[in-house]
């Protein structure tokens, strides 16, 4: 197998047309370069120079291996050379664990202005509870809060959800809460699991009940519930941080209500051990601006 070395003894001594001079100019001793080039031709299967009296002259072969070579190993000394000049970031990486929606809409446009690299895991609530614990990820960003040991939250923003419809849906004017919520009951429902996490907490933050209802979708991304909203297929409980882009003059979907708003907080959940780790700060802080 060649060494790679053998071929960087081999341009130079090409170049000088000498091994002590070669020698000079790679820092090594003769006979290690001597070594290298005696190498490179027992694999090669001929000799690469004629030696003479006073200098080293490359055969044909030589001339012919050295015309492939020089331009690689020019390129490689060039790269080294910029490595010294720009040494490569020593930036930390962070590894998150959120869901898709979170990552699109609170980390991604702030990570271009951080010092950090990132590894992110889309998982659920549980999924990321799992991920935190058995430390695969360094923070998750998450609505749901679990109570265990060892693990802490941090409030990071609150969001806002509403009920969001079709544009076409004709919402009638409810005399009375009791009434909206049959009127809801009869509507076609596009859930994000099949626990019903975000209509169930909208249902006991105004209709301090269950919601006794079945989705028609179960779709576990909310950008697509949204997509499926705008296509007609039904209505759906969603975070208002999603709600930007519907045209007055010709909507794509409408909210029901738009005074009834369910509030939730975003946490950062991260471990005890992990909470003074200034690129958690860093990233917490950027996230927040």
């Amino acid at each position: 197998m060649v060494d790679f070395e053998w071929y960087r003894s081999f341009v130079s001594i090409f170049k000088h047309n000498s091994v002590s001079l070669a020698a000079k100019a790679r820092i090594m001793t003769q006979p290690a370069l001597s070594q290298h080039l005696a190498c490179l031709e027992a694999e090669v299967g001929e000799q690469l120079f004629i030696r003479t009296t006073r200098k080293l002259v490359p055969t044909e072969r030589g001339k012919q291996l050295y015309s492939l070579l020089a331009p690689y190993i020019d390129l490689l000394e060039e790269k080294t050379q910029e490595l010294r000049i720009n040494p490569i970031s020593t930036a930390k990486t962070i590894k998150i664990g959120t869901t898709q929606e979170l990552f699109t809409e609170k980390v991604l446009t702030h990570i271009p202005k951080m010092n950090l690299k990132t590894i992110t895991y889309f998982r659920d609530a549980n999924g990321l509870l799992e991920l935190l614990r058995e430390d695969r990820v360094d923070i998750i960003l998450t609505s749901k809060k679990f109570s265990i040991p060892g693990i802490e939250y941090l409030p990071l923003k609150q969001e806002g959800y509403v009920i969001v419809a079709p544009s076409n849906t004709e919402v009638p004017d409810f005399t009375h809460l009791r009434d909206m919520e049959r009127w809801l009951l009869q509507q076609r429902w596009i859930s994000y699991d099949l626990e019903l996490t975000l209509i169930r907490k909208y249902w006991k933050e105004f209709f301090k009940s269950s919601p006794q209802l079945i989705p028609i979708h179960v779709i576990p991304n909310l950008h697509l519930i949204l997509r499926a909203i705008v296509e007609g297929e039904g209505i759906s409980v969603l975070p208002t941080y999603m709600l930007k882009d519907n045209n007055v003059t010709a909507p794509k979907y409408r909210i029901v209500n738009e005074q009834m708003i369910v509030s939730n907080d975003l946490l950062v959940g991260f471990k005890c051990k992990h909470k003074d780790q200034i690129f958690i700060n860093e990233f917490l802080n950027r996230i927040n601006e």
